[in-house]
């Protein structure tokens, strides 16, 4: 007698494979068995036919940080039928973090995660586990190494010394045991933009020759892209370690269809000479990220005061504009997406709320200002803390990453408190099945179904989750893929995705029948 039967479904196992007409059996919030049952009696039977059955989805990387203390937390990403997703990407985690420099780092998050409450900002992952509360999906977390590394030295030191290295190292190892399934990066953000690559390698000597994953938001996403790659490449021969690249794109009408190619072919030769190295998409033309993601590096450093301070400077933005104009050793957003392709999307001033939704080319437009000026006007007043929508990429190359066998979809979700989300938040699992299956046919539903759960699972080390096989957690996705859709847009970003018929987290139904039950069956997923 089964718990649970799934009966008479497709089934993509999430291993790749092609579907099948099988049941599925889940007992004590476990996979039974994948296999014909005609005669299996179980206490609920849920009748698949005509329908898909798959591993539930999962996103490893979100920066649901803060969000997961934030009540109602949970229905968007289970609509999409995401059951486990992590946090604490792109070296942006709440935790761990120490008090001696917490109002600088949870200023520095607030565009990403947004407002950080105090039982969230803990000094140690352990501490941030107990502190979270209970979850109807299941949540990992990362440890950011720009967070450890602002908690150690704050954002003005650009050159660490060796008392920094060695505190560095004594709270990655700390965080690690408390259960972070791995170390990001965020080597476009500050302070990890200062690093130099043989001072990246020094900071992360705790994982040399582990199989702890190392994930990556790269110094470059444009035109330097590939050199970029060439540098996570050293990092992973210099340490022996796995080397996953977050949200491979390339940044720029110059580099599409460009640069892409290169980078994946660079990747497969590393690998050939045994390196670890795999990497992920969204699949959208538009990121989202702090506006101060346009800025040159040495715009960062300080901190967010003194960020403001520069930006409020005629001089220093004089020196920005000659920068930008150059664009020089940094993403130059401004250049690569166009101030008509930078919008604005989350603006804390009351004078500033009627320019939400609009693209800076629009507002300089309104206030009679050049756009750099504009944009430098409204990130003093705002003290930095401004989200932008930035269109930048194309779809082909989207494709050519997603049909990559060593690529996964992630959603690269930021959760501000106010303002507008990108759609991605509500929409990218779906997003994936209506527009690269259904509509496009880049990829075959077995392999999209891999890339959502199978995939993602490996490259975290979650060996229990991600694929439907005996023993494994009873995450389950129902539905009929025709019914899928994605009603959100970048006007009107927040509105759940449709389609999901069950799914299960841990073996209970936490959407049944379409109807979203508030099961709190998540757990907090550790390393091993």
């Amino acid at each position: 007698m089964f718990d649970l039967i799934i009966r008479g479904g497709t089934v993509y196992d999430g291993a790749g494979r092609p579907g099948i007409q099988a049941d599925v059996a889940v007992s004590g919030g476990r996979i039974a068995a994948v296999e014909p049952l005609p005669q299996a009696q179980a206490a609920r039977v849920i009748d698949a036919r005509g329908r898909w059955v798959t591993p539930g989805f999962i996103d490893i990387h979100r920066h649901a940080d803060a969000a997961a203390f934030r009540p109602g937390f949970g229905e968007l990403e289970l609509r999409q039928g995401l059951t486990t997703i992590v946090n604490g990407n792109c070296g942006l985690s709440c935790a761990p973090v120490g008090p001696e420099n917490l109002p600088a780092i949870t200023s520095y998050l607030e565009p990403i995660c947004g407002r950080v409450p105090p039982e969230a900002a803990r000094e140690t992952l352990a501490e941030y586990f107990a502190a979270q509360p209970a979850a109807p999906l299941h949540t990992g977390m990362l440890a950011g190494a720009g967070t450890v590394r602002a908690s150690v030295a704050g954002y003005q030191v650009q050159r660490l010394e060796p008392e920094h290295y060695a505190a560095i190292h004594r709270r990655l190892e700390g965080a690690l045991a408390d259960g972070a399934l791995g170390v990001s990066l965020g080597l476009g953000y500050a302070p990890e933009c200062f690093y130099t690559t043989d001072e990246l390698i020094r900071a992360l000597a705790p994982l040399a020759g582990q199989s702890i994953p190392i994930t990556v938001h790269m110094r470059q996403e444009g035109g330097g892209v590939v050199e970029a790659a060439r540098e996570m490449v050293e990092v992973a021969r210099a340490l022996k370690a796995p080397v996953h690249i977050s949200h491979l794109k390339a940044m720029g009408r110059d580099n599409w269809n460009r640069k892409i190619p290169q980078v994946l072919a660079l990747l497969d030769r590393a690998r050939q000479e045994g390196l670890d190295l795999s990497c992920d998409v969204y699949p959208y033309t538009a990121g989202s990220t702090q506006l101060l993601h346009i800025l040159p590096p040495e715009f960062l450093a300080g901190g967010m005061e003194a960020i403001v301070r520069r930006l409020g400077d005629p001089d220093q933005r004089k020196l920005l504009a000659r920068r930008i104009e150059s664009g020089d050793g940094f993403d130059d957003i401004a250049k690569l997406a166009g101030w008509d392709g930078i919008f604005l999307t989350s603006l804390h001033c009351p004078e500033d709320h009627p320019y939400q939704g609009m693209s800076l080319q629009q507002i300089a437009e309104l206030t009679g200002q050049d756009p750099l000026t504009c944009c430098c006007d409204l990130l003093v007043r705002e003290q930095g803390e401004i989200t932008m929508i930035d269109f930048m990429a194309h779809e082909e190359d989207i494709a050519a990453i997603l049909q990559d066998p060593f690529s996964n979809l992630i959603s690269d979700s930021t959760y501000p408190t106010e303002g507008q989300p990108h759609p991605r938040v509500y929409g990218t699992f779906v997003h994936l099945l209506t527009r690269f299956v259904r509509e496009r046919g880049d990829l075959t539903p077995e392999a999209a179904i891999h890339k959502m759960t199978g995939r993602p699972a490996a490259v975290l080390g979650m060996k229990d989750r991600g694929v439907l096989t005996p023993g494994a957690q009873a995450d389950i996705n129902v539905f009929a893929p025709e019914d899928l859709r994605e009603p959100g847009t970048y006007q009107d970003p927040c509105r759940m995705a449709e389609g999901l018929d069950t799914v299960l987290v841990a073996g209970q139904p936490v959407i049944d029948g379409g109807q979203y039950t508030g099961v709190m069956a998540g757990q907090i997923v550790r390393r091993s």
